[in-house]
């Protein structure tokens, strides 16, 4: 007789997280950490770690010491075709900072400005970092000008005799001609990058993301110019363009 097959190993982070949720949402009124740590035998400095991505990524809420279950499992049983933008990239958003261990960021336009709708901060002490719902100008960030560059000429146009261009820095570039060889530029190489345009000291790669061929958003990678060698900036641009097809390769799917 054959002796049996060996279980198929586990991910022992993985399970606790699993064992983690299904605890919480199993008590709706919530509860404390010191709790969920002797249940499930945890110990409190994994435990804290847990807790905090989990809130982070909003599949659990912290009201005090109490934990309950979050909107995001809300989210992972919508049907695809109701869940948004960020609600399908945010994972690829999360997997490029960890890439490249800089700040990510997923932006969608509004009116002649993007918003964050998803933002990954990187772990250095020296970093970049932007709140989901701040919204940026188009003509001075990576993204923005990503998004610009896969606009129809009409939208173009229309965003030259409507948009507010503002010098924020030095280097800042407000004249259309001077937008425009830009815009050629990125749409030839395919991504866009800015260096103390926005704010001084800051670099970033961003891309264009595009459904049924028109652009509905951008990603981005920022970071202190102190770290923007030559090297960085090609694994960046790397990184980068491959998220944003990944990201439209998820949106063609619906």
């Amino acid at each position: 007789m054959s002796a049996p097959s060996p279980s198929p190993p586990t991910v022992k982070s993985a399970m606790r997280t699993l064992d983690l949720i299904e605890y919480v949402v199993a008590r709706p009124s919530g509860v404390v950490a010191q709790e969920i740590a002797t249940a499930l035998a945890i110990p409190m400095s994994s435990l804290s770690y847990l807790l905090s991505t989990l809130v982070d990524r909003g599949y659990l809420l912290r009201d005090g010491r109490r934990y309950a279950a979050g909107p995001g499992l809300d989210r992972l049983r919508r049907p695809l075709v109701e869940q948004s933008l960020a609600d399908r990239a945010r994972p690829l958003v999360e997997a490029l900072r960890r890439d490249v261990n800089e700040t990510a960021s997923l932006f969608e336009p509004r009116g002649w400005k993007l918003e964050g709708v998803v933002t990954a901060t990187a772990d250095h002490t020296l970093r970049y970092s932007i709140e989901v719902g701040a919204r940026t100008p188009l003509h001075c960030v990576s993204s923005g000008k990503a998004y610009l560059a896969a606009l129809p000429e009409a939208d173009l146009a229309c965003y030259f005799v409507e948009s507010d261009r503002i010098a924020f820095t030095p280097a800042t570039r407000v004249d259309p001609a001077d937008l425009r060889a830009d815009l050629l530029a990125i749409r030839a190489q395919g991504y866009a990058r800015t260096q103390d345009e926005w704010v001084v000291g800051i670099a970033a790669i961003g891309a264009v993301i595009r459904r049924a061929g028109r652009p509905v958003g951008a990603i981005s990678v920022a970071l202190p110019t102190p770290r923007f060698t030559p090297a960085s900036e090609r694994r960046m641009i790397d990184a980068v363009v491959a998220t944003a097809r990944r990201i439209e390769d998820l949106l063609h799917a619906s």
